[in-house]
């Protein structure tokens, strides 16, 4: 592939064109026009406006097409009803991106709408991409370009910063200056009518110049694209990112600001961490992230040590830590034994780490060094407050220099003003993070924190459960194909735990009484003692409508109860449509606990998992955990963890812990049903009773409905699963068996020993260059895909019973979602034996199955074989405009 990216005429223009450049001091024209050339832009900056022959020294032209130069970018400052003329005329003149910063579309009703939808129609028609409208603009420090109308200008650094606001982007450049925290690039998005932030991360991932990327969200149009590029990022960059409208009320204002669509806080925020993402609550905490983030501040677990010459603030600092799961240090017999020695007597002898208010900077210093040398410590908060005997700045000196060498991050909290001003100031310099007082500073260790943990959740990629019993599918599918062809969307008890049942998850069996002569007759079927609950659509919480018997061990009591729950319903729901009583055997578990599994839709990220406590308390008590599916072993884990109802699942109250692994298998289960059954809209199995033995769904609820009978196989689905049903074998002539499948984030290993195995000819041919090992950011770039926008498959074979790779193919979306590129490499010890042809066959027909009507490649003039090759195959070749060195190839899919 080429190293330029498609979105570079727009981030890294070589000519910009300021479309309404002014000479009308303070107006939209004249400000962008002024901040280019204070930026001193290195490409070159023309000015476009009939009304004037020159803008501040810079020739004028009456339109874009009287430029006498291509523009790879302009920026339109004129009013809405304009715009899409004036991108009409760019696209003539073969303009290649477009910023609109004009407001007055979609945000202001139908005929900003109007205006709107022209704008774009104009745009696609050229093939331009566009940023806005109703937008900031973007900043390139690097490269001089300050396309915005912004008052404050950017310094040069290493954050990406994308918001969806103009007015926050303003804000944080005017902190950011005195505080010395520098950009890579800056981009308001505005109502990104085109471009929205999964084009701007990818371009963000392979930008050199950004380190890390900070988001400003308020809602997202596209969250395949999101969570895709979003967890990109988060593999090989730190990603931050402030959430708005975590409360229904705010959402309905964030719609009409942006238009899109508002789901549940508690899912965004379960996407964030499956993103491998730090998530941030306030600009306090954007400031501060920022500051940590430029320093290189890099935590590698949450386990927090807090030293403090005063007990109060270190009980302030516990205390936060606490409200945040952040776990206090324990430290081991050699730290304590090294703080013994170099402190008083009456020290605190624990964490907190109390040095009492007389410390001196060397307690200080030899406090800190024994703490940061220990065991179980991922991070230090050193606090100071002014007292008769503290040495502020001789402390933070001593602390500066400590950090120097330290391999673990030290957060301080210097408290006053006047007395500690000038020891905060060293730390400024020294990029070390200080506050002013304990909370933020723990709040701080907190976020960063985050993301040791979500890492690992990134990293995981489940796989199906093949190697268990499989579902029966096609079972499942009929049972909501008949209740769809009856017009029916909630599926009765029986139908639910049928799918249950299909999907390997144990039930309690029921039947369906309407009369009381039957149910006595289910009953002693069954088996006594049985559980008696109302069937009808119309009603969820059966209890609370009188709809329950529970333990009946008589069939007098069945009768009884029959008559019972029809007249108590009736009663209480007269408007229910009752189909008769549902009878199933009373599950006795001495030591189970009732919990809740349910699967709801989330309007952007589709379909969720929740899990919390069940039976009657489960609305009061609200301990309900979110994950995105799919989901394995240890991201099951995890949701399980995340509730409080956690801590009753083990030894509790003379009870033996769980089955775990059971419990885990029914998340497993409820995950692969969703994934396999997209009609699946609501389900809740409560209660799922689980002991020391195993689990039961004793009732279930499922609601479904319609899906387009185009839609993909995973398209109700943010996070695409690994797709496993696309492994296949393949055995040569001479009786080797190749496994060929997907690629999974923990082949990295194998994809590094492939490529160093490979001959200098071959990396050249591949890579077009001759590095020796892939660098880590590449290899996880080429292991971890998200298997929608892009596909690779490995070739392996099993050597003296380990698995070895012999060859990869891959290929990857292009921004027109209807063509691919794609590259396939074979070892050398492979080739000339089909296997090339092979891997081509498998990846031409996924390609040709996902839609894409044409797949590229690039490929050197000079590799006369692979030319060869891909003229085999139906590639057309052509030469590359501007580089003789290339060859393009093209194949058609959909012939």
């Amino acid at each position: 592939m080429k190293d330029k990216h498609y979105l570079s005429p727009l981030l890294e223009p070589r000519s910009v064109g300021v479309i309404g450049a002014s000479e009308r001091e303070s107006s939209l024209g004249n400000v962008l026009v002024r901040n280019m050339l204070d930026a001193g832009y290195k490409g070159r900056l023309f000015a476009i406006n009939p009304k004037h022959d020159t803008v501040l020294g810079i020739p004028c032209y009456k339109s874009v097409e009287d430029v006498p130069h291509r523009l790879d970018l302009a920026v339109i400052a004129v009013r809405a009803e304009k715009v899409a003329a004036i991108v009409d005329s760019c696209g003539r003149a073969g303009v290649k991106a477009v910023i609109v910063l004009s407001s007055g579309f979609s945000e202001t009703g139908p005929r900003g709408a109007l205006y709107e939808r022209h704008v774009i129609e104009a745009a696609r028609r050229h093939k331009i991409r566009l940023l806005g409208p109703n937008c900031l603009g973007i900043m390139r420090p690097e490269l001089g370009l300050n396309a915005t109308f912004a008052h404050a200008s950017a310094v040069k650094g290493s954050i990406g910063l994308i918001s969806q606001s103009g007015a926050l982007c303003a804000a944080i450049l005017d902190w950011a200056k005195p505080n010395n925290v520098g950009f890579s690039a800056v981009v308001s998005l505005g109502t990104s009518s085109d471009i929205d932030f999964g084009e701007i991360l990818e371009f963000m991932i392979s930008d050199p110049r950004t380190e890390s990327i900070f988001l400003y969200v308020e809602g997202i149009r596209d969250a395949r694209r999101f969570m895709s590029a979003l967890r990109g990022a988060a593999r090989v960059k730190p990603v931050l990112l402030v959430k708005v409208g975590r409360h229904p009320d705010v959402s309905r204002a964030i719609l009409s600001h942006t238009g899109a669509p508002i789901g549940d806080d508690a899912v965004f925020d379960a996407a964030l961490r499956r993103a491998g993402v730090i998530r941030l609550y306030n600009m306090g905490q954007l400031f501060a992230a920022a500051n940590a983030l430029f320093s290189h501040f890099r935590p590698r677990g949450n386990r927090l040590a807090i030293i403090t010459n005063g007990g109060g603030p270190g009980v302030m600092a516990a205390d936060r830590a606490a409200d945040l799961g952040i776990p206090l240090s324990n430290f081991s017999e050699g730290t304590m034994e090294k703080l013994n020695v170099a402190l008083p007597a009456s020290w605190s002898r624990g964490n907190p780490v109390d040095i009492l208010g007389d410390a001196d900077v060397e307690r200080y210093r030899k406090a800190v060094q024994a703490v940061l040398e220990g065991p179980n410590v991922d991070g230090v908060l050193v606090m100071l407050t002014p007292q008769a005997m503290t040495d502020p700045s001789g402390v933070a000196d001593a602390l500066i220099e400590l950090e120097k060498t330290a391999d673990k991050p030290v957060v301080t909290c210097w408290m006053g003003e006047d007395l500690v001003t000038d020891a905060r100031h060293r730390f400024i310099e020294a990029g070390i993070p200080t506050f002013r007082t304990p909370e933020p500073a723990v709040e701080l260790f907190s976020h960063i924190s985050a993301y040791y943990r979500n890492q690992k959740l990134l990293m995981q990629t489940p796989a199906s459960l093949s190697h268990l019993s499989p579902p029966s599918i096609e079972s499942a599918r009929l049972v909501i194909e008949t209740a769809l062809a009856e017009r029916r969307k909630v599926l009765n008890e029986m139908e639910s735990k049928a799918l249950l049942a299909a999907f390997r998850i144990p039930i309690a069996q029921t039947v369906i009484a309407r009369s009381a002569t039957e149910a006595m007759v289910l009953a002693e079927e069954i088996g006594l003692p049985v559980v008696m609950k109302i069937d009808s659509p119309s009603i969820i919480h059966k209890s609370e409508s009188g709809g329950v018997r529970l333990n009946l061990g008589s069939l007098a009591a069945v009768r009884t109860a029959y008559q019972e729950i029809q007249d108590e319903v009736r009663k209480n729901r007269p408007e229910a449509a009752i189909n008769g009583v549902a009878i199933e055997p009373m599950i006795l578990k001495r030591n189970g606990r009732e919990l809740m599994v349910g699967v709801r839709r989330d309007p952007v990220f589709g379909p969720v998992i929740t899990f919390g406590e069940g039976g009657n308390r489960v609305e009061a008590n609200r301990d309900v955990a979110v994950a995105l599916p799919p989901l394995n072993n240890y991201l099951a884990g995890d949701l399980i963890r995340s509730t409080r109802v956690h801590r009753l699942l083990g030894d509790f109250r003379n009870l033996p812990p769980v089955d775990m692994e059971a419990l885990e298998l029914v998340l497993l289960r409820v995950s692969e049903m969703v994934c396999e059954l997209p009609w699946i809209t609501e389900m809740d199995i409560n209660p799922l009773i689980v002991d020391e033995n195993g689990a039961v769904a004793v009732d279930a609820r499922i609601v479904v409905d319609n899906v387009s009978p185009t839609a993909d196989r995973y398209d109700h689905m943010a996070i695409h699963p690994y797709p496993s049903h696309l492994t296949s074998k393949w055995t040569v002539p001479d009786g080797v068996e190749i496994t060929i499948r997907p690629i999974k984030p923990e082949d990295a290993e194998l994809e590094v020993e492939f490529v160093r195995g490979l001959s200098t000819e071959t990396k050249y041919y591949r890579f077009m260059n001759t590095m020796r090992e892939l660098p880590p950011a590449m290899v996880a770039r080429l292991t971890q895909i998200d298997y929608d926008r892009e596909m690779a498959f490995l070739a392996t074979i099993q050597v003296d019973g380990v698995e070895k790779e012999i060859g990869v193919c891959r290929y990857a979306v292009n921004p027109d979602g209807e063509s691919c590129e794609f590259a396939v490499v074979v070892g050398d010890e492979w080739q000339h034996r089909g296997l090339a042809r092979k891997l081509m066959g498998v990846l031409i027909e996924t390609a040709r199955s996902k839609g894409l009507s044409y797949m590229n490649g690039v490929f050197l003039a000079n590799n006369d074989r692979m030319l060869k090759f891909v003229q085999g195959l139906g590639f057309v070749l052509t030469n590359d405009p501007d580089d003789s060195t290339i060859k393009l190839g093209v194949l058609s899919l959909q012939d």
